[in-house]
């Protein structure tokens, strides 16, 4: 990790959250859940996002070890993107983060929004998948 984007946490909550956060890395990462993916179909998934930051949050996620990053010798060149072992981890965290945030917006509905579309949506099944592994 660099020292610029990871300062020495006294706190491992801290350091995990600081992994996850930012406007794009939860939307980037629940494209993976169902599995790995090419570059163009998380770019096309993610709307609003540009390539450059597409690029930027798929390198830190890569060098924090949470996705891994596989080039196929093929031509055109071939990149998939897909969780490491680490990464599979997050599947149950983002699992009660839903539920908890689902809890939130509806004691807040009175001055909070619904989730749009874009937001992370989670299928226990996938959940289940994932702790048996």
């Amino acid at each position: 990790m660099t020292k610029q984007r990871h300062p020495e946490y006294t706190c491992s909550m801290e350091a995990a959250l600081s992994v996850i956060s930012g406007k794009w890395k939860v939307k980037i990462l629940n494209q993976l859940m169902d599995g790995p993916k090419r570059y163009s179909e998380i770019r096309r998934s993610i709307e609003g996002m540009t390539e450059k930051m597409l690029s930027q949050q798929l390198r830190e996620l890569e060098e924090d070890k949470i996705v891994a990053r596989k080039v196929y010798p093929e031509v055109p060149p071939r990149v998939e993107y897909a969780f490491t072992d680490l990464g599979k981890e997050l599947a149950s965290i983002f699992y009660a983060l839903e539920k908890w945030g689902a809890h939130f917006l509806t004691v807040n509905s009175d001055t909070i929004k619904v989730a749009d579309a874009s937001c992370y949506t989670f299928r226990e099944a996938v959940v289940e998948r994932e702790l048996q592994h």
